[in-house]
């Protein structure tokens, strides 16, 4: 069952180190780009490295509304497609912790340079006036000044986002499946206004935006068919296979699989008629393993 807000408030009272505290996930390799022809004109090297991601709180501390295995399960129905998959996608783009956000109301995110620089470009934007002045946009992340990578790239975001708000949106990858600002559209979005707020307001909204994706590409054909090469080429773009995506998804899904077999024995959420007061999310699952 979730804890109860006022159970929550006295842990934070009484155990005021929890907030210090700082949880990493499993070893997963960096996280990936989209890039489909459909998509994007040019690859990346600068990914998400899920490695390195840290978080400010503890999970039972945080207000995020979580993915649970009833809406993995209502969207596999939707595509046609297995609810492990979709759990095998979370897992390379954004690490085994399956967490699409750093904090409330901040999706977890990559701010790419390359992506930037060619939207400016393209909208006429002279980058070079800013470099002394937003230089955080131009470096690498700093993780100690800001105490994680991922804070350091929340930073470099809203540092981009004053020189040209839009611009600085298209060219960074959001949350929990890391899809590009450039999709917006794709993604089913009024506007790429509606994008972010969309990936701003919970995991859910994050899954529904990565099924218009989907739905809009063609993509959920091979994820359907389980043809993890072919996926793993539209989604990631044709560097895939250096970067071992396809090997990395099939491993993550057969894992998924097991965990979801073990368990069929038990009453879930779903056969209970239980909407939410159980909290089964896919780190529960990963934690059986």
């Amino acid at each position: 069952m979730r804890h109860p807000k006022a159970a929550l408030l006295l842990l934070a009272v009484a155990i005021p180190a929890l907030y210090a505290q700082k949880t990493k996930p499993a070893k997963n390799g960096a996280g990936n780009k989209i890039a489909t022809e459909a998509k994007a004109e040019t690859e990346t090297e600068e990914f998400l490295d899920t490695d390195t991601l840290t978080h400010p709180l503890p999970p039972m501390l945080m207000t995020v509304e979580r993915l649970t295995e009833r809406d993995y399960i209502e969207v596999a129905n939707r595509l046609g497609v297995e609810p492990e998959a979709i759990k095998a996608v979370v897992d390379i783009e954004a690490g085994k912790d399956h967490r699409g956000f750093f904090k409330p109301g901040l999706p977890l995110i990559n701010f790419d340079l390359t992506m930037f620089r060619k939207f400016a470009g393209k909208s006429g934007i002279n980058l070079a006036r800013y470099n002394r002045t937003h230089a955080a946009v131009f470096t690498r992340p700093n993780a100690r000044a800001h105490g994680s990578t991922q804070a350091a790239q929340q930073h470099r975001l809203r540092t981009a986002r004053s020189i040209d708000d839009e611009t600085a949106v298209m060219g960074t990858f959001w949350g929990m499946f890391q899809i590009g600002g450039f999709n917006w559209k794709l993604c089913g979005a009024k506007d790429i206004d509606d994008f972010v707020e969309k990936m701003s307001r919970s995991e859910r909204d994050q899954l529904e935006l990565f099924a218009n994706f989907l739905e809009s590409t063609g993509l959920d054909k091979p994820l359907k068919a389980k043809n993890w090469a072919a996926f793993a080429r539209g989604y990631n773009g044709p560097s895939y296979a250096r970067r071992g995506y396809h090997t990395r998804m099939a491993a993550a899904y057969a894992r998924h699989k097991r965990a979801s077999r073990n368990l069929s024995g038990f009453p879930t959420e779903l056969s209970l008629g239980i909407k939410e007061d159980v909290d089964f999310t896919p780190m529960s699952l990963d934690s059986i393993n």
